[in-house]
Order: structure tokens, then C-alpha cells, then sequence
């Protein structure tokens, strides 16, 4: 039987302990299949053309803190906590430096919640917790601070093409600084998005709209009708199947936990401890590419996500997605892997950190990457030695050059 315990609903625990998984994950599968129905509920009967945005930004935000309290219980109380004094520092501090102070504040809520459930609650036990949706909540509360920066301080001049894209003109209501943080779209496992794109969606003004940013192009109108996401949904979906069933039959074959049994440790050979380690981690990816393909599903469904039009006049609906599939399991060097994992990650950590920093900002990204993932000593060492690896790869490339 399933026994690990949750922060959040029992209810489904009949659930649980019959397909052998922890309620937790149950928990969360559940919450992400009934989000997925509430997008297309959302799209079909509280489209833009039907109600006012201020009704969606309600709905959407009142949806995503009850998922959140069905899945962490009372422990959801920190993405309100984390977010509503993120905003009254916004409106005290001002807009010249909140976004530092913004910045230092979240990912020290987040870094402080993070200490105290690896260290003193459950440490090595990776579940589904109320710190991964703080994270993402971390990333839009920084990146949003930035962008009101950039458009309310900053002069257009001094802007590179993206930050001028990405530039907020005007303070969000607190309706709108919630419902971007903690809609049901995204409140269990992202991915983040800006809050300029999100707005255009509630407002729907998505489908005439360049994305923000794209290009380093301010918003262009298009004359296109609004595109079904239907296939675009349909085709992740099938991903998502494809990806749980891979995980839930190999990686019971070649679990993780594993690597770390003191009789293989023992008897091993190291060449076998390699090879085992590389092959298992394989296997564990796949769970990754159902929680953020079905993510990106989800608000494909609600109709958001919506790019532009290719070259053959196809909609494109991966302006929120997470991760290229093919391109990281064909991955020839560490740099083509991170281009494709995590992307919404990778772009957030440019935009706050990479392009902001003057002083080695290759190095200040890693940590902050370190930092912002949490606590465990592994995640330091595999981004100082990103670091490395990433240095010595553009010290080859100029020197090849």
C-alpha cells in the first residue's frame, strides 16, 4: 500500500492505495486531470468575448488556491503570504528599487521553506510539496518586479529589444497580482509566463497579438481569427500517456533509489555504478516531461499559450511550453540540453539575473539557479560544475574561432 503522508487531501487515499502510488502524486495527477477540464470549461464558457476579464481573473484565481489547498492543505497559505507581501513591497518601496527588494524577499521565503521542510520535515524524500509551486511563484513575483522596473523607471533607450516587450507601464490591481501568481493554469507546476502575455490572454487579445518580447518586437496586431488549440492539446496529451507509462514500467525496473543501496554500492564494479546511474536517470526523466507537457496542456486548453502562425500559416502553441523532447534526448553537448530543459527556467534566469549583472554573470546565474532549486548540497555542486563546463566550452569555442 501507498502510505506516504500528505500535507493536503485524504480523500482520494482509496485512490492511492490502489494503483500503489503516494497520495501526494495522487493528489496532484488528480488536481492537473480536473485543471485540464476547468481550462476547456474556461475557454468554452468564460471565454473573453462572453465576460469581463475581471470575472476571469477571479474564477481563475479562486480555481487555482482551491487545487493548491487540496493538494498542500493549510501549507498553501504561503504562496498568499509569499505574494501579498511581495506586493505591498511594490507599492511601498516604489518602483526605482523594488525590484531588489522584491527579489531578495521571495527567494529568501522561498530558501527559508525550503530549509525547514528538507531539514527538519522530510529530507530525501522527493515528493510533491508545496515548495515546487513556490517556485515557480518565486519566479514570476522577481520577474514580474523586473518588468514593472523596466517600464515604469527605466527609459526606453537604456531597455534591450526583449525588456522593451517585456516592460509593464502600469502597477497590476492586486485581482491581477494574484490571479497571475496563483491561477489554476499554473499553480501546481507552472510553467511561468510573463505577466504581459497572461494579461493579453485574460483580456483576450492573445490571438492578435505578437508575443511579448518575440523578436524584441513591441506587439503587433494580426488579422488571423482566434486558432482552436484542440490539436496542440490532443498532441501533448498523447506525450503525457506515452511519458507515465515509460515512467511507471521502467522506472520501477530501474528505480533511482537504487544507486544508493548499500549492497549494490558493495559489490558494484565502478564502471557498473556509472552506467546504472546514467541509465536510471534516463529512465526517472520521462516523469518530468508528463508534469510540464501536461502543464503546458493545460493552459493550451484554456486557450493560452498561443505564439503566432510558421511560415505555412499553422498555429503555434509552445509560447509557455517547458521543454523540447526530441532535442534533449539527441543532446550532444551540456549547453543543447539546458537550451531544451526547463526553458521558461533558463529564460527567467537570463532575464533577471544574466542580463542584469555586470560582474561574471555566468557565475551569479549558476548560483542563483543553485539557490532557487533548493537545499540539497547536490544541486551545488552539479551547477558550480555547470559553471566549469559551461566557461570551458566558450574558452574551446574561441579558441576554435
Amino acid at each position: 500500500m501507498a502510505t506516504t503522508s500528505t500535507t493536503g487531501s485524504t480523500l482520494l487515499q482509496p485512490l492511492s492505495n490502489a494503483v500503489q502510488l503516494p497520495i501526494d502524486q495522487v493528489n496532484f495527477v488528480v488536481c492537473q486531470l480536473f485543471a485540464l477540464l476547468a481550462a476547456i470549461w474556461f475557454r468554452t464558457y468564460l471565454h473573453s468575448s462572453k465576460t469581463s476579464s475581471f470575472i476571469r481573473h477571479v474564477v481563475a484565481t479562486l480555481l487555482g488556491l482551491y487545487l493548491a489547498l487540496f493538494c498542500f492543505g493549510w501549507y498553501a497559505l504561503h504562496f498568499l503570504v509569499q505574494s501579498g507581501i511581495s506586493y505591498c513591497i511594490m507599492i511601498i518601496i516604489g518602483v526605482e528599487n523594488m525590484h531588489k527588494y522584491c527579489f531578495v524577499f521571495a527567494l529568501g521565503y522561498l530558501t527559508v521553506c525550503q530549509i525547514t521542510r528538507v531539514y527538519i520535515f522530510d529530507y530525501g524524500q522527493y515528493s510533491a510539496d508545496f515548495s515546487g509551486p513556490m517556485m515557480i511563484i518565486t519566479q514570476k513575483i522577481t520577474s514580474l518586479a523586473c518588468e514593472i522596473h523596466d517600464g515604469m523607471f527605466r527609459k526606453d533607450e537604456e531597455l534591450t529589444p526583449s525588456q522593451r516587450g517585456l516592460a509593464v507601464r502600469r502597477m497590476p490591481s492586486l485581482l491581477e497580482y494574484l490571479s497571475y501568481n496563483c491561477n489554476f493554469m499554473g499553480i501546481l507546476a507552472g510553467p511561468l509566463c510573463s505577466y504581459k502575455d497572461y494579461i493579453t490572454f485574460i483580456e483576450g487579445r492573445s490571438h492578435h497579438m505578437t508575443p511579448s518580447g518575440e523578436r524584441g518586437k513591441e506587439d503587433t496586431q494580426c488579422e488571423k481569427t482566434e486558432p482552436s488549440p484542440n490539436i496542440a492539446v490532443i498532441q501533448k496529451l498523447l506525450v503525457c500517456g506515452l511519458s507515465l507509462l515509460f515512467h511507471l514500467t521502467i522506472s520501477k525496473t530501474l528505480p533511482v533509489e537504487y544507486n544508493i543501496d548499500e549492497h549494490f554500492q558493495a559489490t558494484a564494479s565502478w564502471p557498473t555504478k556509472v552506467i546504472y546511474l546514467y541509465v536510471s536517470l534516463l529512465a526517472a526523466r520521462p516523469k518530468y516531461y508528463f508534469a510540464w507537457t501536461l502543464a503546458d496542456a493545460i493552459n493550451n486548453a484554456a486557450g493560452f499559450g498561443f505564439r503566432g502562425y510558421d511560415k505555412n500559416g499553422a498555429a503555434r502553441w509552445d509560447l509557455i511550453s517547458n521543454l523540447r523532447i526530441q532535442q534533449i534526448e539527441m543532446s550532444t553537448s551540456f549547453k543543447m540540453f539546458l537550451d531544451n530543459w526547463n526553458i521558461q527556467t533558463a529564460l527567467w534566469l537570463k532575464r533577471v539575473c544574466y542580463e542584469r549583472t555586470s560582474l561574471s554573470p555566468t557565475i551569479q546565474t549558476f548560483i542563483l539557479s543553485a539557490i532557487w532549486h533548493g537545499v540539497y548540497p547536490g544541486y551545488y555542486l552539479t551547477f558550480l560544475t555547470g559553471v566549469v563546463m559551461t566557461l570551458a566550452a566558450r574558452a574551446n569555442l574561441r579558441k576554435d574561432c
